[in-house]
């Protein structure tokens, strides 16, 4: 008689511990695409340093375009206002802001000889480039947890611990339709 009782309470343990666990792990995701999310904003962040440096040796210059003002203005706005917690639907204007600022830099650069000659500003722009490097990497790391902590979330049995004890939604990850415009290809989804 005793024997069923000892089975039925390591039962119980061991869906305590996986249950548990599965928490934790929900948990534990929620909080590495928050943590990639931060990442990108701080890349984002980075980038602004360096185009208000580029905006004043631009100035020094006397080419600065008015265009080319609204584009950086425009741009260190749009990273100002990216959401603390995760969104991969925010960082969308952002990225297309990025674009038509490269574009309207390499432009300028090369309409003005004397600028393309310029060591600061052929520093910045790499750096720029560099900076836009760094936050597609990061892209890349917070969408791979948001699929992660999605999956964690959106599975069984992890559905069923996320229903009744952590309640958390879904994570967007980012998305560059823009970019995806270009593609003829489409997955069979």
């Amino acid at each position: 008689m005793e024997i069923p009782y000892i089975v039925a309470a390591v039962i119980i343990a061991v869906i305590f511990v996986a249950g548990l666990s599965i928490y934790n792990g929900i948990i534990g995701g929620g909080n590495r695409a928050q943590r990639a999310w931060a990442d990108v904003l701080v890349y984002e962040r980075q980038k602004t340093k360096v185009l208000d440096q580029l905006q004043k040796v631009l100035e020094d210059f006397k080419i600065y375009e008015s265009s080319l003002l609204q584009k950086i203005t425009g741009l260190r706005s749009a990273i100002k206002d990216l959401p603390a917690s995760a969104d991969g639907n925010a960082l969308a204007s952002v990225e297309s802001a990025s674009r038509e600022l490269m574009g309207g830099l390499r432009i300028a650069v090369e309409a003005y000889p004397e600028l393309k000659a310029a060591e600061p500003v052929n520093n910045m722009m790499r750096e720029i480039a560099e900076q836009q490097e760094n936050v597609g990497a990061a892209i890349t790391i917070y969408n791979r947890n948001v699929e992660l902590f999605n999956n964690s979330i959106e599975m069984f049995p992890g559905s069923v611990v996320n229903g009744l004890f952590n309640k958390k939604t879904p994570i967007t990850p980012f998305s560059d339709t823009e970019a995806s415009k270009g593609f003829d290809y489409t997955p069979n989804l």
